[in-house]
């Protein structure tokens, strides 16, 4: 009957370090009661080196899947895996008549059906794993069912608790499996060394200080017992009070405390160590228990001795000395464990390296959050002092407006004391009853208030300057550009929208405008003359307008309705050098997304409306920088259709023996450019090329065959460079699972250079290219690869 573990790993435990084996005796008589190791220096000194103790790391190698505990008794199962003998009796299960268990499951299948007469679920409640016929089921402190001791004479079955191989069980039972006398031994001497080391660890302990009670709540006294089940160290009074030997705390073991347990082998003489282990005697055979192993069955993989030869149980089998196999076993072993070792160190280096990166990061992370406070104070201060200034012009423009205004009360309350003093004489010389005195000085009092009326003329009562200030501070752009303000990510993604003259901080820079006058854009392009009815200039919206890689995407509307109704924008770029304008788009809708542009270049852009009365002014013109390096991935709409591609058209695969072409999402024409392929996958030693292509090439060859691609394919051992079907430079070195093929473009030079894990392969590949390039590569079934985009361009390239 089957048995099913859903809970162990279904892989063989890795074999034991060669350090820990035990003294090992010759089977045929050779080398008795010596060391291995002393049977064969070679083998020895081909070890790798490894800890003289062994340390708890190993403890795994030496518990039983089934009960958790160190192995007791261990039995060697056909599978090579081991069991204690007590546990093997309690996974051991009773099968009907004429049902024969199944000998192997595949490892990947998560449980291990019955036959189809058997109709019962193997499943319990919790789904811990394991069932059987049995109703009465234990569980071992491992998670592992165990069952009842069965009769033996009944047709019985045990399957292995971690690769889940079943095996019947003959007349003879557990007897019928070999005892694993070296995993016993490393057993017990492992046990001895950690218990030495315990003894010397409690000696040391009591030797330093005595051990008190955990309880005491003032001045703990000498603890007199612990609790093996608790772990806790009772004084008597403690004891008696709060672990009394009734009820649930009868069953706890109470000891002297671990100071006086290891007094008496610390006194002894011994220093704490153990007696050294008694010699074992030389395994002897389970059919004949007289006999000792001194031949190996090939075939059956398991020790023999000379009567099981003499009975022709082995005639057909390849038998050989058990020295000679013992010898080349542990040959085998050491190479083994050269190769797990230099693995080892690896690991123990690279966990060097984390440790020294999560050091890294924490320095980098403090000192780029310096450099961020750091630049924000910068705008903040050049903020402060922007702010000072418009300050200053406020202040000067109150005090300018409060000192017109008192000027003007001044001179208008003179006069008006003049004329108040002018009226009152008219209305005295009026009182008087004298004609002749009257006529006398009429004529120049009339004169003299006609010219005082005439000097309140209009505009003398109204005062020269308002109450308003004709001061405007427009922060609608700043405000943006802050909002914009933002981490470069190292993707494609960006948003690389600046204004002109402010490329390298544009809040500072127009900050630093502001008071020069260079804060202003464009608004109006010459000749262009706006009548009334012709559209205003549009508005670019910044937060809408972003680059990415080599595509820059504008968004604009109108801020005011015009006379007519608007037919269409026309937007225009330059040369991305500071050339001359082009239109790239004309059309009705306010966003557009041009395609195309050079990578690390910035261009101009400006936008204006036209209608049925004639074209209106520009927009002001912002800057949109592409990305400094190229992102892209594989393109499947012009992939030959053997061509799989997965993980987001960045690894490529091939259905066909023959090479299919696949090329990249970006094309180049300017600029140096670099990427990597990874190999994932590389059998059959095929010769998979790299490179770039036109648009055009051939996709149903291999890459370079046509003039329309250039290229290196590569093997396992050596490289050529291919156009046009012409090989050149061939180059030792090949590429293997897990290496790496980089291209690098460069467009300013003209050349193309390729690299194979990190380093520079020949010379430059080829020269004088020009045009527009996109990245191909041509594989077949036997090669997968990822690619790998977005790198720094490598230094120190060799011609």
């Amino acid at each position: 009957m089957n048995l099913i573990n859903q809970t162990t790993s279904p892989q063989s435990p890795p074999p034991l370090p060669p350090s820990l084996s035990a003294p090992a005796h010759s089977r045929a008589g050779s080398c008795p009661r010596q060391s291995v190791l002393d049977c064969f220096p070679a083998e020895a000194a081909s070890l790798p080196p490894v800890p003289q103790k062994p340390t708890g790391a190993m403890e795994e190698e030496l518990k039983c899947p089934v009960c958790g505990s160190l192995f007791k008794d261990p039995i060697l199962l056909p599978c090579s895996h081991n069991v204690c003998l007590a546990c093997a009796r309690n996974i051991t299960v009773q099968t009907p008549e004429g049902e024969t268990p199944v000998q192997s499951r595949a490892s990947g299948s998560s449980d291990y059906d019955y036959l189809d007469m058997d109709k019962m679920s193997l499943y319990s409640e919790t789904d811990s794993g394991y069932g059987s016929y049995t109703p009465c089921q234990l569980k071992s402190p491992n998670g592992v069912r165990v069952f009842p001791p069965v009769n033996p004479h009944r047709h019985c079955s045990l399957t292995c608790p971690l690769c889940h191989r079943s095996v019947s069980l003959d007349e003879r039972g557990l007897r019928g499996f070999p005892r694993n006398r070296l995993l016993e031994a490393i057993v017990a001497r492992y046990q001895q060394n950690r218990a030495a080391a315990s003894s010397a660890a409690a000696a040391a302990a009591a030797s330093s200080t005595a051990v008190k009670c955990q309880l005491c709540d003032r001045n703990p006294v000498d603890a007199t017992v612990m609790c093996e089940q608790c772990d806790v160290f009772y004084c008597n009074a403690c004891q008696q009070r709060c672990h009394p030997s009734r009820g649930p705390l009868a069953k706890h073991r109470l000891v002297p405390p671990r100071s006086q347990a290891a007094a008496p082998g610390a006194a002894g003489g011994g220093g704490g160590q153990l007696p050294p282990a008694t010699a074992r005697k030389p395994a002897t055979c389970v059919d004949h228990e007289a006999e000792n192993f001194n031949m190996y069955c090939y075939s059956c993989k398991a020790p023999v001795c000379g009567k099981c030869l003499e009975e022709g149980k082995h005639n057909k089998h390849d038998v050989k000395p058990l020295a000679v196999m013992w010898k080349q076993h542990k040959c085998q072993l050491s190479q083994a464990l050269n190769g797990v070792s230099d693995k080892a160190k690896d690991a123990k280096e690279f966990l060097v390296q984390l440790k020294n990166m999560l050091q890294q990061i924490q320095e980098n992370g403090v000192e780029f959050e310096a450099c961020l406070v750091a630049q924000c104070d910068s705008l903040i201060e050049a903020l402060t002092r922007q702010k000072a200034k418009l300050l200053t012009k406020v202040t000067k423009e109150k005090e300018y407006k409060l000192k017109v205004v008192r000027d003007q009360m001044t001179h208008c309350t003179m006069k008006l004391r003049q004329t108040t003093g002018m009226m009152e004489f008219c209305l005295e010389v009026l009182k008087e009853n004298d004609p002749s005195g009257f006529l006398q000085i009429s004529d120049a009092l009339i004169k003299r208030v006609t010219s005082s009326q005439d000097q309140w003329v209009k505009g003398a009562l109204e005062p020269k300057v308002g109450p308003e200030y004709d001061l405007t501070l427009n922060t609608d752009s700043l405000l943006q550009t802050i909002l914009m303000l933002d981490f470069c990510q190292g993707k494609d993604f960006q948003t690389n929208v600046i204004f002109p003259d402010v490329q390298e901080n544009p809040l500072l820079k127009q900050m630093q405008a502001a008071d020069s006058g260079e804060a202003e854009m464009e608004t109006e392009s010459p000749g262009v003359e706006s009548g009334p009815s012709v559209p205003v200039a549009p508005l670019l919206q910044l937060e809408k307008c972003c680059t990415r890689n080599n595509s820059a995407t504008l968004a604009w509307r109108v801020i005011a309705p015009p006379g007519s109704p608007i037919e269409g924008y026309i937007l225009e770029l330059d040369d991305g050098n500071g050339g001359q304008y082009r239109e790239v788009y004309v059309g009705k809708e306010t966003v557009c997304t041009v395609d195309g542009l050079h990578f690390n270049s910035s261009y101009n852009a400006r936008v204006k409306a036209y209608n049925a009365i004639g074209v209106g002014p520009y927009s002001k013109t912002v800057v949109l920088k592409t990305s400094d390096v190229a992102w892209f991935t594989f393109d499947p709409t012009t992939a030959h259709r053997d061509i799989v591609l997965s993980n987001e058209n960045q690894t490529v695969s091939c259905n066909s023996y023959d090479d299919r072409v696949v090329l990249g999402t970006a094309a180049f024409s300017k600029g140096t450019h670099y990427w990597e392929v990874r190999i994932d996958r590389y059998d059959n030693h095929p010769d998979p090329a790299f490179g770039v292509a036109r648009i055009n090439t051939m996709k149903d060859m291999m890459l370079g065959k046509d003039d329309k691609a250039w290229a290196m394919y590569v093997d396992n051992n050596r490289s050529w460079f291919m156009h046009n079907n012409s090989h050149t430079n061939r180059a030792e070195g090949g590429i293997t699972k897990g290496s790496t093929v980089g291209v690098l473009l460069d467009l300013t030079n003209h050349t193309l250079t390729f690299y194979i894990n990190k380093e520079q392969h020949g010379p430059t590949a080829f020269e004088s290219l020009d045009g527009v390039f996109v990245p191909a590569v041509s594989l077949n079934r036997n090669v997968q690869v990822t690619l790998l985009t977005g790198l720094q361009v490598p230094k120190n390239t060799k011609q």
